[in-house]
């Protein structure tokens, strides 16, 4: 199937305030999300994410630049836009007295072919184990956002702008979801997902975009994304390390941001675990524990200005 632009946009910019007061929320955004792709929008909260979203589907307007989905003007074509999109908000405000089962059919009937999409809501329902019958103000946060997904898949979108989609979710509702969004990718559609959840579009995305302080710093593959050549290490000694086996790590670059405490040595380790083993060969090693970078961890070894850490 050849590539085309489901979304576009072009110096896509969003500034609050005035004045000394101003923020710049989304700084000249230019960006393609391809037909039959899971695109995965990344940044830690704040970084601008839901204000893309937003100017997407033209709940707020753009200081500068524009955006268009499916070809047409997100601002002058917003109706037809709408009519082929589904979409999920990070806060989902619905109907607290009405069953789940209520909201369906409210949300159908204006779709229209509500008993089409009702039946479609059902199996979406029945495969992320909700319980449609009980009234929303009773469901957890877990559940509200599994009747969000519901919403927003029933009526068979082109699109899904799904933000922060699994928050609150179980971890085997986690893997339904993936599993769900990956099919939806089979059938040619796509998925614009943002995210500030690594793993997430480790799991389903092939193509991601990052996004910090509103601005799109790159579009990698997730596996160029990854390759991150660092990991945390925590050591715990049986005796106070020698200031000597600290000063190796140093000198020999093995490790950075190394930091002791008491009988403990806290370090990033770069590359291999020989060179670190080998230097700690002669002390009494306790416990050793390995974490891998956080997202944030990625963004700063990834972006930094001397790529320290890449």
């Amino acid at each position: 199937m050849a590539e085309s632009a489901v979304i576009s946009t072009a110096g896509l910019s969003k500034t609050y305030g005035s004045g000394d007061g101003q923020v710049m929320a989304l700084d000249q955004l230019s960006l393609t999300v391809n037909q039959g792709e899971i695109f995965g929008y990344l940044g830690p909260n704040g970084a601008g994410k839901t204000t893309t979203i937003k100017l997407l589907l033209d709940l707020i307007r753009p200081t500068a630049g524009d955006a268009k989905l499916f070809g047409m003007d997100a601002r002058e074509n917003s109706v037809e836009i709408h009519r082929r999109i589904g979409f999920l908000p990070a806060e989902l405000e619905l109907w607290g007295g009405r069953s789940g089962h209520q909201v369906i059919q409210y949300v159908a009937s204006i779709h229209g072919d509500s008993s089409r999409i009702v039946k479609s809501a059902a199996e979406i329902a029945d495969r992320l184990d909700l319980d449609t019958s009980r009234r929303v103000r009773d469901y957890s946060s877990g559940n509200k956002r599994k009747l969000g997904i519901v919403l927003a898949m029933m009526h068979g979108p082109e699109l899904l702008i799904l933000d922060e989609p699994t928050n609150g979710l179980d971890p085997l509702v986690q893997q339904t979801f993936h599993e769900m969004m990956l099919e939806y990718r089979d059938k040619g559609k796509t998925v614009f997902l943002s995210s500030h959840i690594l793993s997430e579009v480790q799991t389903i995305c092939e193509r991601v975009g990052i996004l910090r302080d509103g601005d799109l710093k790159a579009v990698e593959t997730v596996d160029e994304l990854t390759q991150v050549d660092f990991n945390w290490i925590d050591i715990h000694f049986k005796e106070r390390p020698p200031e000597r086996m600290i000063q190796r790590l140093r000198d020999g670059d093995i490790a950075s941001d190394i930091s002791t405490h008491d009988k403990s040595v806290h370090l990033r380790l770069r590359g291999d675990f020989d060179p670190l083993m080998r230097v700690i060969s002669d002390a009494y090693v306790v416990g050793l524990q390995v974490q891998e970078p956080t997202l944030e961890d990625i963004f700063l070894a990834f972006y930094s200005d001397d790529e320290e850490g890449r």
